[in-house]
């Protein structure tokens, strides 16, 4: 799963394609039916207050295991965007930071309910604070456990390719009809190109991002198409290759843009509002903005 955009729901799935139901637009929220309310259950602490963090010092980030650039393992230390901006936000809290780095799962839901609000159901705990949560008002209304806040940044959906092969311009979605192109396998990705334009034998799958832009590097493919720092992490391994990227227009595709933030358990509102101040100020100092030049990474502010 490619955290958000590769492994939506269906309902957001079908949003993200440009498929639009008819009846006019809604209102924020107004189609969703608030959740039941528990009956007769005695009240349940997760996680630890925003206090308690502060008091023993120190605050526990989840992140995706294995995504680089946002981050992954290497000489036994958590490493990659999301991890520096997890130290910013500790040494704002001026505690420690600790990273968890966690697979992912099945869906988004699957991963906030495993790591943020509720905890796996066999030896599960929460985290403090998940990174790399994409801020959505389709999410907002839908999972009430979990405060979506602390937007740091803008993610899209590109195309990197070989520019021998292209030395003009670009490619876009159609040319991949015969075109081999190199995407990350049950992505948005895929799934766009798929119901784009079928289930052609050009569509090459692997399994990351960056894998796609090895085959293209090799020549297996003339392009791969995939989040833009996903794709800009994959090129960094071949600067000799010629490969460029671009974002052009993709039809049919409303959601080629997304806003990747933080998620923190609904009882601990407190810990959330500390989490975007301190993101908000990192913002406006430009130290987010370094962070992804030091990795090589376009940055794009997110809207707040």
């Amino acid at each position: 799963m490619a955290r958000f955009l590769s492994a939506l729901p269906a309902a957001i799935l079908a949003f993200a394609l440009g498929a639009v139901l008819p009846g006019g637009a809604f209102a924020r929220c107004e189609d969703f039916t608030p959740q039941p309310k528990p009956q007769n259950t005695f009240a349940q602490d997760v996680g630890r207050t925003f206090d308690r963090i502060v008091d023993e010092g120190w605050i526990e980030f989840a992140v995706y295991e294995d995504f680089r650039p946002w981050s992954w393992e290497e000489g036994g230390k958590a490493r990659g965007v999301d991890v520096e901006i997890g130290r910013l936000i500790a040494a704002e809290l001026k505690v420690e930071p600790r990273f968890r780095l966690v697979q992912a799962g099945e869906n988004l839901d699957a991963d906030l309910l495993n790591y943020v609000w509720k905890g796996a159901a066999v030896g599960g705990r929460v985290s403090d604070v998940m990174l790399h949560v994409p801020y959505d008002s389709l999410l907002t209304c839908r999972i009430e456990q979990v405060v979506f806040t602390g937007q740091y940044a803008t993610e899209a959906i590109a195309i990197a390719y070989s520019a021998a092969e292209y030395p003009e311009k670009g490619p876009t979605a159609p040319f991949f009809r015969y075109d081999p192109v190199a995407v990350e396998n049950d992505s948005i990705s895929d799934f766009y190109l798929t119901s784009l334009i079928g289930p052609v034998d050009k569509i090459h799958r692997f399994r990351s991002t960056p894998v796609a832009v090895d085959a293209l590097a090799t020549g297996e493919a003339r392009a791969a198409m995939g989040p833009r720092a996903e794709l800009q992490a994959g090129m960094a391994r071949h600067p000799e290759a010629g490969i460029k990227m671009h974002e052009p227009p993709l039809v049919g595709f409303s959601r080629s843009r997304w806003t990747v933030g933080v998620g923190v358990n609904f009882q601990h509102r407190d810990l959330a509002y500390a989490v975007d101040a301190a993101i908000e100020a990192a913002l406006a100092d430009g130290r987010i903005a370094a962070i992804f030049a030091r990795h090589g990474l376009t940055f794009e502010p997110p809207q707040r």
